[in-house]
Protein backbone atom coordinates (compact mmCIF):
# COMPACT_ATOMS: atom_id res chain seq x y z
CA UNK A 1 0.00 0.00 0.00
CA UNK A 2 1.98 3.16 -0.90
CA UNK A 3 2.03 5.90 1.20
CA UNK A 4 0.61 8.53 -1.11
CA UNK A 5 -2.63 6.47 -1.03
CA UNK A 6 -6.13 7.35 0.98
CA UNK A 7 -6.64 4.79 3.12
CA UNK A 8 -9.25 2.88 2.55
CA UNK A 9 -12.78 3.32 4.29
CA UNK A 10 -12.81 1.09 7.23
CA UNK A 11 -16.37 1.21 8.88
CA UNK A 12 -17.27 0.77 12.80
CA UNK A 13 -19.31 -1.93 11.89
CA UNK A 14 -16.04 -3.94 10.38
CA UNK A 15 -13.92 -2.89 13.06
CA UNK A 16 -15.97 -4.09 15.54
CA UNK A 17 -17.15 -7.38 14.22
CA UNK A 18 -13.18 -7.69 13.77
CA UNK A 19 -12.75 -6.58 17.83
CA UNK A 20 -11.07 -10.10 18.29
CA UNK A 21 -8.00 -11.50 20.10
CA UNK A 22 -5.81 -13.08 18.55
CA UNK A 23 -1.80 -13.85 17.77
CA UNK A 24 0.79 -10.89 16.60
CA UNK A 25 2.71 -13.92 14.23
CA UNK A 26 6.12 -13.08 15.28
CA UNK A 27 6.22 -16.68 15.00
CA UNK A 28 4.62 -19.45 13.69
CA UNK A 29 3.47 -21.86 15.61
CA UNK A 30 3.31 -18.99 18.09
CA UNK A 31 4.92 -18.73 21.59
CA UNK A 32 2.18 -20.03 23.51
CA UNK A 33 2.24 -23.45 22.32
CA UNK A 34 6.02 -24.06 23.06
CA UNK A 35 6.60 -27.21 25.34
CA UNK A 36 8.64 -28.01 28.40
CA UNK A 37 9.24 -31.57 26.71
CA UNK A 38 11.40 -29.75 24.03
CA UNK A 39 14.86 -30.59 25.40
CA UNK A 40 18.22 -28.46 25.88
CA UNK A 41 20.15 -31.14 23.98
CA UNK A 42 17.58 -30.89 20.72
CA UNK A 43 18.30 -26.94 20.70
CA UNK A 44 22.42 -28.33 21.01
CA UNK A 45 21.64 -30.47 17.58
CA UNK A 46 20.49 -27.76 15.83
CA UNK A 47 23.11 -25.57 16.82
CA UNK A 48 25.31 -28.32 15.79
CA UNK A 49 23.20 -28.88 12.61
CA UNK A 50 23.78 -25.38 11.73
CA UNK A 51 27.43 -25.38 12.52
CA UNK A 52 27.81 -28.36 10.52
CA UNK A 53 26.03 -26.63 7.37
CA UNK A 54 23.41 -29.64 7.40
CA UNK A 55 20.88 -26.76 7.71
CA UNK A 56 19.34 -24.97 4.67
CA UNK A 57 20.24 -21.51 5.29
CA UNK A 58 22.62 -22.31 7.74
CA UNK A 59 25.75 -20.13 5.85
CA UNK A 60 23.59 -16.81 6.16
CA UNK A 61 24.10 -14.17 9.02
CA UNK A 62 22.81 -14.58 12.27
CA UNK A 63 20.37 -12.42 14.36
CA UNK A 64 21.47 -11.86 17.80
CA UNK A 65 19.23 -10.48 20.56
CA UNK A 66 20.07 -9.64 23.76
CA UNK A 67 17.30 -9.32 27.15
CA UNK A 68 18.12 -7.06 29.91
CA UNK A 69 15.16 -7.24 32.23
CA UNK A 70 16.02 -4.52 34.72
CA UNK A 71 13.81 -1.37 35.32
CA UNK A 72 14.08 1.14 37.91
CA UNK A 73 10.12 1.33 38.12
CA UNK A 74 7.22 -0.49 37.12
CA UNK A 75 5.40 1.00 34.24
CA UNK A 76 1.28 -0.36 34.89
CA UNK A 77 0.90 -1.58 31.14
CA UNK A 78 3.94 -3.60 30.93
CA UNK A 79 3.26 -6.62 29.81
CA UNK A 80 7.64 -7.31 29.48
CA UNK A 81 9.59 -10.49 31.24
CA UNK A 82 11.33 -7.47 33.40
CA UNK A 83 12.90 -6.81 37.25
CA UNK A 84 11.84 -4.35 38.99
CA UNK A 85 15.01 -2.78 41.18
CA UNK A 86 17.04 0.38 41.79
CA UNK A 87 20.27 -2.09 42.83
CA UNK A 88 21.91 -1.70 39.64
CA UNK A 89 25.20 -3.95 41.07
CA UNK A 90 22.82 -6.56 40.47
CA UNK A 91 23.81 -6.17 36.29
CA UNK A 92 27.22 -7.23 37.38
CA UNK A 93 26.27 -10.89 38.12
CA UNK A 94 23.85 -10.73 34.65
CA UNK A 95 26.43 -9.72 32.70
CA UNK A 96 28.41 -12.45 34.03
CA UNK A 97 25.77 -15.28 32.73
CA UNK A 98 25.55 -13.54 30.04
CA UNK A 99 29.16 -14.45 29.02
CA UNK A 100 28.68 -17.81 30.02
CA UNK A 101 25.65 -18.33 27.96
CA UNK A 102 27.61 -17.20 24.78
CA UNK A 103 30.47 -19.25 26.08
CA UNK A 104 28.38 -22.66 25.75
CA UNK A 105 26.05 -21.93 22.99
CA UNK A 106 29.22 -21.26 20.84
CA UNK A 107 30.56 -24.34 22.00
CA UNK A 108 27.99 -25.97 20.13
CA UNK A 109 27.88 -23.46 17.07
CA UNK A 110 31.39 -22.62 16.62
CA UNK A 111 33.43 -19.38 16.55
CA UNK A 112 33.04 -16.10 15.62
CA UNK A 113 29.68 -16.49 13.69
CA UNK A 114 28.50 -13.47 11.58
CA UNK A 115 25.77 -11.19 13.21
CA UNK A 116 23.67 -8.97 10.83
CA UNK A 117 21.49 -8.00 13.41
CA UNK A 118 21.92 -6.93 16.87
CA UNK A 119 18.92 -6.22 19.46
CA UNK A 120 19.25 -5.17 22.92
CA UNK A 121 15.52 -5.36 24.21
CA UNK A 122 14.02 -5.64 28.27
CA UNK A 123 13.06 -4.21 30.74
CA UNK A 124 15.45 -1.53 30.32
CA UNK A 125 19.02 -2.13 28.05
CA UNK A 126 19.54 1.68 29.33
CA UNK A 127 19.41 0.62 33.28
CA UNK A 128 23.06 -0.62 32.62
CA UNK A 129 25.70 2.28 33.16
CA UNK A 130 27.84 3.44 29.96
CA UNK A 131 30.51 1.22 31.26
CA UNK A 132 28.34 -1.70 31.54
CA UNK A 133 27.21 -1.69 28.05
CA UNK A 134 30.59 -1.26 26.61
CA UNK A 135 31.47 -3.76 28.37
CA UNK A 136 28.70 -6.41 27.03
CA UNK A 137 29.16 -5.08 23.64
CA UNK A 138 32.67 -5.61 23.89
CA UNK A 139 31.46 -9.19 25.10
CA UNK A 140 29.70 -9.43 22.18
CA UNK A 141 32.11 -8.59 19.84
CA UNK A 142 34.66 -10.84 21.02
CA UNK A 143 32.76 -13.73 20.35
CA UNK A 144 30.59 -12.46 17.66
CA UNK A 145 31.93 -11.13 14.23
CA UNK A 146 29.32 -7.91 13.52
CA UNK A 147 29.16 -7.53 9.70
CA UNK A 148 29.68 -4.44 8.00
CA UNK A 149 26.54 -2.67 7.79
CA UNK A 150 24.71 -4.77 10.76
CA UNK A 151 21.68 -3.15 11.91
CA UNK A 152 22.53 -2.78 15.80
CA UNK A 153 18.98 -1.49 17.75
CA UNK A 154 18.54 -0.70 21.15
CA UNK A 155 15.41 -0.06 23.15
CA UNK A 156 15.65 3.26 24.89
CA UNK A 157 13.69 4.77 27.99
CA UNK A 158 13.61 8.24 27.39
CA UNK A 159 13.60 8.85 31.25
CA UNK A 160 17.23 6.88 31.85
CA UNK A 161 19.34 8.61 28.75
CA UNK A 162 20.41 12.29 28.12
CA UNK A 163 22.53 13.60 24.84
CA UNK A 164 25.55 12.33 26.33
CA UNK A 165 24.22 9.14 26.89
CA UNK A 166 22.75 8.79 23.32
CA UNK A 167 26.53 9.69 21.62
CA UNK A 168 28.27 7.08 23.44
CA UNK A 169 25.60 5.06 22.41
CA UNK A 170 26.17 5.85 18.86
CA UNK A 171 30.02 5.30 19.80
CA UNK A 172 29.43 1.24 21.14
CA UNK A 173 28.30 1.19 17.05
CA UNK A 174 24.90 1.25 17.97
CA UNK A 175 22.97 3.04 14.96
CA UNK A 176 18.99 2.44 15.52
CA UNK A 177 16.89 3.19 18.70
CA UNK A 178 13.69 2.61 19.56
CA UNK A 179 11.76 5.03 22.23
CA UNK A 180 9.20 4.03 24.65
CA UNK A 181 6.86 6.74 24.92
CA UNK A 182 3.13 5.25 24.51
CA UNK A 183 1.48 8.72 25.26
CA UNK A 184 2.31 12.40 25.90
CA UNK A 185 -0.83 13.19 27.21
CA UNK A 186 0.42 13.73 31.33
CA UNK A 187 -2.70 12.47 32.75
CA UNK A 188 -2.46 9.60 31.20
CA UNK A 189 1.05 9.13 32.02
CA UNK A 190 0.50 9.62 35.78
CA UNK A 191 -1.85 6.94 35.54
CA UNK A 192 0.52 4.31 33.98
CA UNK A 193 3.10 5.29 36.33
CA UNK A 194 5.30 6.88 33.58
CA UNK A 195 6.30 10.14 33.42
CA UNK A 196 8.32 11.94 30.62
CA UNK A 197 7.41 14.90 28.71
CA UNK A 198 7.14 16.25 24.75
CA UNK A 199 10.09 18.27 24.97
CA UNK A 200 12.61 15.92 26.44
CA UNK A 201 11.65 13.10 23.83
CA UNK A 202 11.97 15.82 21.30
CA UNK A 203 15.39 17.48 22.19
CA UNK A 204 16.58 13.15 22.43
CA UNK A 205 15.25 12.67 19.06
CA UNK A 206 17.08 15.90 17.29
CA UNK A 207 20.29 14.92 19.64
CA UNK A 208 20.43 10.95 18.12
CA UNK A 209 19.28 12.89 14.57
CA UNK A 210 22.90 14.86 14.74
CA UNK A 211 24.84 11.87 16.38
CA UNK A 212 23.87 10.01 12.78
CA UNK A 213 21.52 7.00 14.00
CA UNK A 214 19.95 5.79 10.55
CA UNK A 215 16.51 4.83 12.17
CA UNK A 216 14.24 5.92 15.35
CA UNK A 217 11.29 4.33 16.09
CA UNK A 218 8.39 5.48 18.85
CA UNK A 219 5.87 2.88 20.58
CA UNK A 220 2.85 3.97 21.05
CA UNK A 221 -0.27 2.24 22.61
CA UNK A 222 -3.68 3.19 22.46
CA UNK A 223 -6.82 2.41 24.82
CA UNK A 224 -4.76 2.97 27.61
CA UNK A 225 -6.95 4.68 30.97
CA UNK A 226 -7.52 8.11 31.13
CA UNK A 227 -7.04 8.11 27.43
CA UNK A 228 -9.92 9.65 25.01
CA UNK A 229 -10.08 10.42 21.12
CA UNK A 230 -9.34 13.53 21.88
CA UNK A 231 -6.39 13.03 23.71
CA UNK A 232 -5.27 10.35 21.29
CA UNK A 233 -5.33 12.88 18.68
CA UNK A 234 -3.09 15.29 20.59
CA UNK A 235 -0.53 12.61 21.03
CA UNK A 236 -0.71 11.53 17.07
CA UNK A 237 0.00 15.49 15.81
CA UNK A 238 3.05 15.41 18.36
CA UNK A 239 4.60 12.17 17.36
CA UNK A 240 4.17 13.34 13.58
CA UNK A 241 5.71 16.73 14.47
CA UNK A 242 8.51 14.49 15.81
CA UNK A 243 8.86 12.52 12.52
CA UNK A 244 10.55 9.53 13.78
CA UNK A 245 11.41 6.93 10.71
CA UNK A 246 9.12 4.32 12.00
CA UNK A 247 5.77 3.98 14.47
CA UNK A 248 4.79 0.99 15.82
CA UNK A 249 1.12 1.31 17.29
CA UNK A 250 0.14 -1.43 19.46
CA UNK A 251 -3.67 -1.67 21.54
CA UNK A 252 -3.31 -2.28 25.03
CA UNK A 253 -4.35 -5.60 25.95
CA UNK A 254 -5.77 -5.78 29.75
CA UNK A 255 -4.93 -8.99 31.08
CA UNK A 256 -3.88 -8.73 35.08
CA UNK A 257 -4.42 -12.34 35.53
CA UNK A 258 -1.58 -12.84 33.82
CA UNK A 259 0.63 -9.43 34.48
CA UNK A 260 0.74 -8.35 37.88
CA UNK A 261 1.87 -4.24 37.12
CA UNK A 262 -1.70 -4.34 35.33
CA UNK A 263 -3.61 -4.48 38.51
CA UNK A 264 -2.77 -1.46 39.68
CA UNK A 265 -4.81 -0.04 36.46
CA UNK A 266 -8.12 0.94 37.25
CA UNK A 267 -10.21 -0.73 35.28
CA UNK A 268 -12.91 2.02 35.07
CA UNK A 269 -10.55 4.84 33.72
CA UNK A 270 -10.26 2.74 30.38
CA UNK A 271 -11.40 3.64 27.39
CA UNK A 272 -14.92 2.41 25.77
CA UNK A 273 -14.81 -0.41 22.94
CA UNK A 274 -15.98 2.63 20.68
CA UNK A 275 -13.13 4.99 21.98
CA UNK A 276 -10.80 2.79 21.38
CA UNK A 277 -11.57 2.24 17.69
CA UNK A 278 -12.09 6.09 17.38
CA UNK A 279 -8.43 6.02 18.58
CA UNK A 280 -6.98 3.71 15.93
CA UNK A 281 -8.53 5.06 13.11
CA UNK A 282 -7.94 9.10 13.63
CA UNK A 283 -3.80 7.23 13.91
CA UNK A 284 -4.14 5.41 10.89
CA UNK A 285 -5.38 8.72 8.88
CA UNK A 286 -3.13 10.98 11.07
CA UNK A 287 -0.02 8.60 9.87
CA UNK A 288 -1.08 8.28 6.17
CA UNK A 289 -2.12 11.81 5.84
CA UNK A 290 1.57 12.93 7.50
CA UNK A 291 3.21 10.48 4.41
CA UNK A 292 4.12 7.23 6.39
CA UNK A 293 3.90 4.16 5.11
CA UNK A 294 1.60 1.55 6.46
CA UNK A 295 4.02 -1.51 6.74
CA UNK A 296 1.14 -3.87 8.30
CA UNK A 297 -0.64 -4.67 11.37
CA UNK A 298 0.43 -1.73 13.64
CA UNK A 299 3.87 -0.29 12.29
CA UNK A 300 3.87 2.51 10.13
CA UNK A 301 7.55 4.09 8.59
CA UNK A 302 8.61 6.75 6.29
CA UNK A 303 8.83 5.94 2.42
CA UNK A 304 12.96 6.08 3.07
CA UNK A 305 13.36 3.63 5.56
CA UNK A 306 14.72 0.27 5.62
CA UNK A 307 10.80 -0.90 6.15
CA UNK A 308 9.27 0.43 3.72
CA UNK A 309 11.85 -0.16 1.03
CA UNK A 310 11.74 -3.74 2.00
CA UNK A 311 7.72 -3.66 2.23
CA UNK A 312 7.70 -2.56 -1.78
CA UNK A 313 10.38 -4.85 -2.82
CA UNK A 314 8.88 -7.51 -1.02
CA UNK A 315 11.41 -8.67 1.50
CA UNK A 316 9.23 -8.05 4.17
CA UNK A 317 10.00 -10.58 7.02
CA UNK A 318 8.85 -11.00 10.56
CA UNK A 319 10.90 -12.30 13.66
CA UNK A 320 10.41 -12.08 17.18
CA UNK A 321 10.53 -8.55 17.13
CA UNK A 322 8.49 -8.00 14.66
CA UNK A 323 8.82 -6.77 11.49
CA UNK A 324 12.60 -6.75 9.93
CA UNK A 325 14.23 -6.32 6.84
CA UNK A 326 16.57 -9.20 7.58
CA UNK A 327 16.02 -12.41 5.09
CA UNK A 328 14.65 -15.53 6.62
CA UNK A 329 17.82 -16.27 9.24
CA UNK A 330 18.53 -18.21 12.46
CA UNK A 331 17.95 -16.27 15.96
CA UNK A 332 19.87 -17.00 19.32
CA UNK A 333 18.44 -15.48 21.91
CA UNK A 334 20.48 -14.47 24.86
CA UNK A 335 19.54 -13.75 28.46
CA UNK A 336 15.89 -14.32 30.86
CA UNK A 337 13.03 -15.28 29.02
CA UNK A 338 14.97 -14.54 25.62
CA UNK A 339 13.23 -16.45 22.39
CA UNK A 340 15.11 -17.80 19.73
CA UNK A 341 15.06 -19.59 16.29
CA UNK A 342 17.66 -22.10 15.20
CA UNK A 343 16.88 -24.08 12.11
CA UNK A 344 13.24 -25.99 12.35
CA UNK A 345 13.72 -25.17 16.21
CA UNK A 346 12.00 -22.19 18.32
CA UNK A 347 13.55 -22.48 21.90
CA UNK A 348 13.30 -20.15 25.08
CA UNK A 349 15.27 -19.13 28.00
CA UNK A 350 13.95 -19.89 31.71
CA UNK A 351 11.66 -17.17 32.49
CA UNK A 352 12.95 -16.35 36.20
CA UNK A 353 16.58 -15.42 37.15
CA UNK A 354 17.06 -17.51 39.39
CA UNK A 355 16.33 -20.58 37.27
CA UNK A 356 18.32 -19.17 34.45
CA UNK A 357 21.55 -18.62 36.77
CA UNK A 358 20.85 -22.06 38.16
CA UNK A 359 20.74 -23.70 34.79
CA UNK A 360 23.93 -21.96 33.88
CA UNK A 361 25.86 -22.61 37.26
CA UNK A 362 25.43 -26.19 36.28
CA UNK A 363 27.02 -25.40 32.99
CA UNK A 364 23.92 -25.91 31.16
CA UNK A 365 22.65 -23.45 28.68
CA UNK A 366 19.47 -22.15 30.00
CA UNK A 367 16.86 -23.91 27.72
CA UNK A 368 13.82 -24.83 29.34
CA UNK A 369 11.10 -25.31 26.56
CA UNK A 370 10.38 -24.64 23.50
CA UNK A 371 9.44 -26.80 19.71
CA UNK A 372 10.38 -28.91 17.04
CA UNK A 373 8.49 -28.09 14.03
CA UNK A 374 6.84 -30.88 11.97
CA UNK A 375 5.99 -30.94 8.10
CA UNK A 376 2.65 -29.24 9.05
CA UNK A 377 4.21 -26.59 11.00
CA UNK A 378 6.61 -25.51 7.80
CA UNK A 379 3.55 -25.25 5.64
CA UNK A 380 1.05 -23.36 7.90
CA UNK A 381 3.93 -20.67 8.66
CA UNK A 382 5.21 -20.03 5.22
CA UNK A 383 1.18 -19.36 4.28
CA UNK A 384 1.26 -17.48 7.13
CA UNK A 385 4.34 -15.06 6.87
CA UNK A 386 3.50 -14.57 3.02
CA UNK A 387 0.77 -13.19 4.13
CA UNK A 388 1.98 -10.84 7.02
CA UNK A 389 4.80 -9.73 5.02
CA UNK A 390 3.92 -9.72 1.23
CA UNK A 391 0.12 -9.64 1.82
CA UNK A 392 0.26 -12.25 -1.17
CA UNK A 393 0.61 -16.27 -0.93
CA UNK A 394 1.46 -17.61 -4.52
CA UNK A 395 0.61 -21.30 -4.73
CA UNK A 396 3.02 -22.05 -6.69
CA UNK A 397 5.81 -21.02 -4.48
CA UNK A 398 4.26 -22.99 -1.70
CA UNK A 399 3.24 -25.87 -3.79
CA UNK A 400 7.35 -26.27 -4.81
CA UNK A 401 8.61 -25.85 -1.85
CA UNK A 402 6.67 -28.35 0.16
CA UNK A 403 5.38 -30.53 -2.29
CA UNK A 404 1.60 -30.25 -1.73
CA UNK A 405 -1.56 -28.63 -3.82
CA UNK A 406 -2.52 -25.55 -1.93
CA UNK A 407 -6.40 -26.14 -3.01
CA UNK A 408 -6.33 -29.45 -1.62
CA UNK A 409 -4.11 -29.25 1.55
CA UNK A 410 -6.08 -25.79 2.65
CA UNK A 411 -9.52 -26.45 1.23
CA UNK A 412 -11.29 -26.49 4.72
CA UNK A 413 -9.30 -22.78 5.38
CA UNK A 414 -9.51 -21.41 1.70
CA UNK A 415 -13.61 -21.74 2.12
CA UNK A 416 -13.17 -20.21 5.57
CA UNK A 417 -11.83 -17.18 4.10
CA UNK A 418 -15.07 -16.71 1.45
CA UNK A 419 -16.49 -14.07 4.67
CA UNK A 420 -13.40 -12.32 4.35
CA UNK A 421 -13.60 -12.11 0.70
CA UNK A 422 -16.79 -11.02 0.49
CA UNK A 423 -16.20 -7.94 3.15
CA UNK A 424 -13.38 -7.00 1.08
CA UNK A 425 -10.31 -8.08 2.94
CA UNK A 426 -8.62 -10.63 0.30
CA UNK A 427 -8.75 -11.54 -3.14
CA UNK A 428 -8.67 -15.34 -3.89
CA UNK A 429 -7.94 -16.76 -7.32
CA UNK A 430 -7.34 -20.20 -8.65
CA UNK A 431 -3.25 -19.85 -7.94
CA UNK A 432 -3.13 -16.76 -5.11
CA UNK A 433 -4.27 -15.19 -2.14
CA UNK A 434 -3.96 -11.16 -2.26
CA UNK A 435 -4.94 -9.14 0.95
CA UNK A 436 -6.01 -5.82 -0.07
CA UNK A 437 -5.33 -2.46 1.17
CA UNK A 438 -8.17 -2.89 3.44
CA UNK A 439 -7.08 -6.47 4.62
CA UNK A 440 -4.00 -4.98 5.79
CA UNK A 441 -5.72 -3.51 8.36
CA UNK A 442 -6.85 -6.94 9.72
CA UNK A 443 -4.05 -9.01 8.43
CA UNK A 444 -3.97 -11.17 11.59
CA UNK A 445 -7.45 -12.35 11.09
CA UNK A 446 -6.74 -13.21 7.78
CA UNK A 447 -3.96 -15.25 8.93
CA UNK A 448 -5.37 -16.59 11.43
CA UNK A 449 -7.78 -18.71 9.45
CA UNK A 450 -4.44 -21.07 8.44
CA UNK A 451 -3.32 -21.55 12.38
CA UNK A 452 -3.79 -24.83 13.09
CA UNK A 453 -3.74 -24.75 16.79
CA UNK A 454 -6.03 -21.39 17.39
CA UNK A 455 -8.44 -23.08 14.82
CA UNK A 456 -8.65 -26.41 17.24
CA UNK A 457 -9.07 -24.58 20.55
CA UNK A 458 -9.99 -20.78 19.91
CA UNK A 459 -8.61 -20.20 23.26
CA UNK A 460 -7.68 -16.68 22.68
CA UNK A 461 -7.48 -15.43 26.13
CA UNK A 462 -3.99 -15.20 26.46
CA UNK A 463 -3.86 -13.03 23.18
CA UNK A 464 -4.30 -9.11 22.47
CA UNK A 465 -7.00 -7.60 20.09
CA UNK A 466 -6.11 -7.50 16.51
CA UNK A 467 -7.23 -4.19 15.88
Amino acid sequence: MSACLTPPAISEDLLRRYDIAGPRYTSYPTADRFVEAFTVQQYEQALAQRASGALVGGSAPLSLYVHIPFCESVCYYCACNKVITRHHERAGEYLQALRTEMDLTLGHLGRMPSVSQLHLGGGSPTFLSDEELGQLMQDIQQRFRVAPGAEISIEVDPRTVSAERLRHLRGLGFNRLSFGVQDFDPAVQKAVHRLQSFEDVQALMQGARELGFESINVDLIYGLPLQTAASFQRTIAQVCELRPDRIALYGYAHLPQRFKPQRRIDIAQLPAAGDKLAMLSAAIGGFLAQGYTYIGMDHFALPNDALSVAKRQGRLHRNFQGYSTQADCDMIGLGVSSIGRVGVTYSQNAKTLYEYYDLLRQGQLPVNRGLALNRDDLVRRAMIMALMCQGRVAFESIELAHLIKVPDYFRAELEQLRPLEEAGMVQLSADAIEVTALGWYFVRAVAMVFDRYLQADRTRAQFSKII
